[in-house]
């Protein structure tokens, strides 16, 4: 199937404008232009941009994202787990934010004691997060994945006192 820019722009739910700076940029480019010089898209164009979708949503910038569906080892399928994967980490992270935010206004409303360490919980996934989105493919070059897990492990035990030590040094 076919579709115009303001189509797959109302599919995706995009703007025109954003479909023809993803040509500009050359991350999206139409299959073809028809006699009327609109820009056309196909699968192929769909499937790339659900990647790019994917990958914004994951917090990659336009450039990363280019540089990674277009290197010659890219693999849709194993880029669809690792979104997955992803993904679950997040939806994990945020239930984790939830559950904290539940737990303390539940403390504020003097229906629970909620103990200090408890207070902290649901950040340290969003540090670990953090740190992965900054450093995440180049500190597991550098150290190895083994080591990153290790050490992301040691700071969800850590308390909010221990982690600010480590801060200050």
């Amino acid at each position: 199937m076919t579709y115009t820019i303001t189509e797959l722009a109302k599919l995706a739910d995009v703007s025109p404008r954003t479909l023809r700076y993803y040509h500009q940029i050359k991350l999206l480019t139409p299959y073809k232009f028809n006699t009327s010089g609109y820009r056309i898209y196909t699968d192929n164009q769909i499937d790339r941009l659900q990647q790019i979708m994917f990958y914004k949503v994951l917090g990659f910038r336009l450039n990363e994202i280019k540089e990674i569906i277009d290197h010659s080892d890219f693999n849709e399928l194993t880029a669809l787990k690792h979104h997955l994967t992803k993904l679950k980490d997040e939806k994990c992270r945020v239930e984790k934010l939830i559950e904290t935010v539940k737990k303390t206004i539940q403390s504020k409303e003097g229906a629970y004691v909620m103990k200090e360490k408890e207070k902290f919980e649901g950040f340290k996934d969003n540090l670990i997060k953090e740190n992965d989105i900054r450093y995440g493919d180049e500190i597991i070059e550098k150290y190895g994945k083994k080591r990153v897990e290790d050490s992301n492990q040691k700071i969800k035990k850590m308390s909010k006192y221990q982690y600010d030590q480590v801060q200050k040094q």
